[in-house]
């Protein structure tokens, strides 16, 4: 290939469609066929990040090794694809308004009225670029929905890339929905084509159609709607429901969009793709030999979104496990000592989840009581860890009011406190201890034995930490500090050496983990409920 290629993904008729998905599973094909692919996000909000959204406004936020704090499309990216995410795979109308700002107050554009088109938009072009330097396709999905007055400056940066770039060098994939109506029995295709119109009104005229549907779609239907939205018959793509994201990649290749991408963008004599690996995963996943249920204890689990990493995860390392992860959310405000016994019936380990605030600690700390004193394997990611070092200290250490500051400052026990560089932070977005940081493993330790490895890199998203003044008195009475940072003797993971299964990690190894090479920890924490 003599110069980069671009791929646009947009969507239109409804939100939730799963763009991400999609352009991450033709990623994943493309991948397969020996390219260097990389895959971003236009996200249409004006938050400079999601870092202060509240999950049920945005869902899980995503962190990448770099510390930039994105959307959860990116988890998607990684867990397909295998590779490290930036900053730069994550753009919102935010940052790209932030930086045009500073550079109107800096005098960059020499006193010219700075606008939309075009100023925005250019920069926006700019982002787009940025990773074809080192890739030869870039993919990038646009958020919202077309016809959203916030997507319209990333609309109009694409019209004018697709002039710059040449036919020969990009195509835009729109995904649309085509609904079924039960009292006519009948798939309608007028959506669609209401939504190609309003790409058309934009100068925008779509490449190939990748329609959403949960029933089979005819080639009579196929044809019909190539003719009304001005595309190619073979370039009308069935997206239809499957019980699995992990199963879209192969219905994408069955449809053959990669086939139709590369004739499209010109290129030649591809070498077909290899999901040798991929398939491999797949039939693990369908065939397992062992159930077992989970309890995922946090406060957003009416909101699955928020965990979708965790979640991910869980799932990658039943694969591997041969085994089928069932998981059960657990509200952890309804948790109490008194009904801790019934609501974690029947589970053969626990989880308990990331968060922020006072909300629903108390039953978190009752869940891992639970657990620690029933021997069940208990996994605790950030405020997880935290909390059980909380319990740990009230219940066997008799600190009985120990908390973390961030609960109760007048704590008389803050065996959990503020990190000394967070103490005069006041901004809230972007500020926390963020990105990729090492970890040294103290060896003959049940972290050693996961990672078979004393050095480590994992990505974190805390202000808060363990207080190592109560370090020796933890280590005393049986719960090790494993896993610290060198450089600032940070605790990241804490264990109990008496218990079959019981660590916590200040960082989040759900982000690593991906569906080729599930996270070690995951892979452990299930194999242990397996065999409890």
């Amino acid at each position: 290939m003599n110069c980069t290629k671009y791929i646009f993904v947009t969507g239109g008729v409804v939100s939730s469609l799963g763009k991400g998905i999609v352009a991450a599973s033709l990623a994943k094909l493309l991948q397969a066929r020996g390219f260097s692919v990389a895959i971003q996000k236009l996200d249409p909000y004006i938050n400079v990040d999601p870092d202060t959204l509240n999950p049920y406004e945005h869902g899980e936020c995503f962190v990448t090794i770099d510390g930039a704090v994105t959307d959860l499309d990116l988890g998607h990216y990684e867990r397909f694809l295998s590779i490290n995410t930036t900053q730069a795979n994550n753009i919102t109308t935010g940052r790209i308004y932030q930086t045009v700002i500073n550079n109107e107050r800096r005098g960059e554009y020499l006193g010219k009225t700075v606008q939309v088109v075009p100023h925005i938009t250019n920069e926006i072009k700019r982002h787009i670029r940025l990773l074809g330097a080192t890739n030869e396709i870039v993919i990038t999905e646009i958020g919202g929905t077309v016809g959203d007055i916030e997507s319209l400056p990333y609309i109009e940066a694409v019209r004018q890339l697709r002039y710059e770039l040449g036919a020969a060098n990009s195509l835009i994939i729109h995904l649309t929905l085509v609904p079924y109506l039960g009292a006519a029995k009948e798939l309608k295709s007028k959506p669609t084509q209401h939504s190609v119109k309003q790409l058309l009104e934009n100068g925008i005229q779509p490449d190939i159609l990748v329609l959403r549907t949960e029933h089979e779609l005819s080639e009579e239907f196929r044809k019909k709607t190539a003719l009304f939205c001005n595309v190619d018959a073979n370039a009308v793509v069935q997206s239809i429901d499957v019980s699995s994201i992990y199963e879209v990649p192969i219905k994408m290749q069955q449809e053959k969009l990669d086939e139709v991408v590369l004739q499209k963008l010109q290129i030649e004599d591809a070498p077909p793709a290899d999901l040798t690996n991929w398939t491999a995963f797949l039939d693990k996943y369908n065939h397992p030999q062992q159930k077992i249920k989970i309890g995922l204890v946090g406060k957003y689990i009416e909101l699955h979104d928020a965990y979708k990493s965790i979640l991910e995860s869980l799932v990658q390392a039943g694969a591997y496990n041969e085994c089928s992860v069932e998981v059960n959310f657990i509200q952890a405000e309804g948790i109490t000592e008194n009904n801790v016994a019934e609501k974690l019936r029947d589970l053969q380990g626990v989880l308990v989840a990331p968060g922020f605030g006072s909300r629903g600690v108390e039953g978190k700390i009752a869940a891992i009581k639970y657990v620690r004193e029933n021997k069940i394997p208990f996994f605790g990611i950030c405020l997880g860890m935290q909390v059980a070092t909380i319990e740990f200290a009230r219940n066997v250490l008799g600190y009985e009011q120990a908390n973390s500051t961030e609960m109760d400052s007048n704590a008389p026990h803050k065996v959990v406190d503020i990190m000394e560089n967070q103490k005069d932070v006041t901004n809230k977005g972007g500020t926390m201890r963020l990105g990729a940081y090492s970890c040294e493993i103290t060896p003959r330790t049940l972290a050693h034995k996961v990672y078979k490895s004393t050095a480590i890199s994992e990505r974190h998203r805390h202000r808060y930490e363990f207080n190592n003044h109560y370090l020796s008195a933890y280590e005393a009475a049986g719960m090790a500090a494993s896993g610290r940072n060198k450089e600032s003797q940070l605790v990241e993971i804490m264990e109990l050496t008496t218990h079959p299964f019981f660590i916590g990690t200040q960082f989040h190894p759900e982000y690593q983990s991906t569906v080729l090479h599930p996270h070690p920890l995951f892979v452990a924490f299930v194999k242990a409920a397996m065999e409890n």
